[in-house]
């Protein structure tokens, strides 16, 4: 038998998982018994970020360990990742690595426009099915797929595993949650959202979705125990960007970007820790790398997150890691002309601040659709009660433009909701910020900052490749978007 040259790897993502939602977090509304699990026995880590709100460009951060503005195609929604850029998997199995993954791994884009002979997670497992207790659930047995994986690996293999549940992604079976015995009245609900039986209902949907994704994470941690390799996997859960409602997922506000995140690594890793070091999906693909006896390539900007994983403190472990980048380009199909709502932002301790490129745009998609917003009953009510007194102002927020600037005090809370950027008392936290995001991504060669923006914008959209869309098509996608009949982003 050959001798392993690095633990194994097991990635977990829920897609649009977003954070505080785990039990490990207090959250109240939603269980994790294998997300706490994997916290208690490893680290959870409470600033963990996506590099982008919008899930291609966020998984292929992952895999490439480089920030979507720096991937050209790879940036935006629905286009393509280019070979070029290297991911992890491949260089892992280049080094002897069994590789594979069970639904959804990069995308959605075009593998095939990539210039990739297959997805770059890796092969795919996903032969087996099951009944999920929802009918808007996958039917992928993915606890299944992934003991068929570890059945095909070659004798003394290392193996790397990428578990991408399609939960919690939209759409859900509107009552589903209540019919599980979920409550209306245990529902933390955030601020910017209407207090509403439909809107309470909605995120119980949401919280089975993730319970079911985390029932299939107990399985398989359950399986390496009993193969007797957990303590030989490094294994990684959590959600490739925020929670899919109106201000979160496809914003650079707090629940947009911030994500739950817990490692565990039983053979390396003290356990019961707490980290709040700054990390973002791009320290992954280094981190996986490092621990497999290889040398991360100069390209990628993420740094391995090794340290922070075998030391035996808590909280603020690398004082440089003090803060993250995050942005976004295009997401939905919603604008004419395949544009986006380009945006940067840097998170710190204290302070959120945005710049918005191009703010005469509609950031949730140009009206009445809203496009970057996932359809839902929550974006259905919002919508419909717009013009009741106390929707009215978070319509606003969620569906109307934004200025050039933006500046939050985490102080304040995750809503983000009073906007300090114009306010004389903070003007110099906001130019030191500007400064900061600008220079950082100046060096990275961001082509908001550098020249060659064009390159998002026309970016191929997958699903309506070759087509030639006249206003009138567009305005019918945009009809089908306001009923919640397209999804821009399975």
């Amino acid at each position: 038998m050959n001798r392993k040259r690095g633990p194994n790897i097991l990635v977990a993502i829920a897609d649009d998982q977003g954070w505080p939602h785990a039990s490990a977090y207090g959250c109240r509304f939603v269980r994790t018994p294998a997300f706490d699990r994997v916290a208690a026995e490893g680290v959870l880590f409470t600033n963990a970020f996506c590099p982008a709100p919008s899930c291609s460009p966020s998984r292929a951060g992952l895999l490439t360990g480089r920030n979507p503005w720096q991937l050209e195609e790879g940036g935006v929604l629905w286009s393509l990742l280019p070979a070029r850029y290297r991911v992890y998997t491949d260089l892992l199995e280049a080094a002897g690595y069994h590789v594979g993954h069970t639904y959804k791994g990069w995308g959605p884009g075009s593998v095939e426009l990539s210039g990739r002979s297959r997805n770059p997670a890796g092969p795919g497992w996903n032969r087996r099915k099951t009944v999920p207790p929802a009918a808007a659930m996958s039917r992928n047995d993915y606890a299944a797929n992934f003991a068929d994986f570890l059945e095909a690996r070659p004798e003394g293999a290392p193996f790397c595993f990428w578990y991408g549940s399609k939960e919690p992604h939209r759409p859900y079976e509107s009552g589903s949650g209540l019919r599980a015995g979920k409550r209306l009245e245990d529902v933390e609900l955030p601020p910017y959202l209407p207090d509403s039986e439909e809107v309470r209902s909605d995120l119980l949907d949401y919280a089975l979705e993730i319970e079911w994704s985390d029932e299939h994470l107990g399985r398989m941690l359950a399986l390496l125990e009993e193969r007797g390799e957990l303590d030989d996997t490094l294994v990684v859960v959590t959600g490739d960007n925020g929670f899919p409602f109106p201000r979160a997922k496809a914003n650079l506000y707090e629940q947009g970007m911030h994500v739950p995140m817990a490692i565990r690594w039983g053979a390396r890793t003290p356990g019961s820790r707490t980290v709040t070091d700054f990390v973002s999906f791009i320290d992954l693909a280094p981190t996986f790398l490092e621990a497999a006896g290889l040398t991360p390539p100069e390209a990628m900007t993420g740094k391995s997150l090794l340290r922070l994983l075998t030391c035996n403190r808590s909280g603020r472990i690398e004082p440089g890691r003090d803060h993250v980048l995050t942005g976004r380009e295009r997401h939905a199909y919603c604008r004419p002309g395949n544009t986006g709502y380009p945006c940067r932002a840097i998170r710190t301790d204290d302070f959120i601040y945005i710049r918005n490129f191009l703010p005469e745009r509609w950031p949730a998609g140009d009206p009445p659709a809203y496009g970057d917003v996932d359809g839902s009953p929550t974006k259905h009510y919002m919508i419909e009660h717009r013009d009741d007194e106390h929707v009215r102002p978070l319509y606003e927020l969620a569906f109307g433009k934004r200025p050039a600037e933006e500046l939050y005090v985490i102080t304040d809370g995750y809503a983000c909701m009073k906007n300090l950027a114009a306010d004389p008392a903070y003007a110099e936290v906001r130019t030191q910020l500007r400064r900061r995001l600008e220079d950082e991504l100046r060096r990275q060669g961001d082509p908001r900052i550098v020249g060659g923006a064009e390159v998002f914008d026309a970016s191929p959209y997958v699903p309506l490749l070759g087509k030639d869309l006249t206003e009138e098509d567009f305005v019918g996608l945009q009809a089908l978007r306001r009923e919640g009949l397209l999804d821009p982003g399975q």
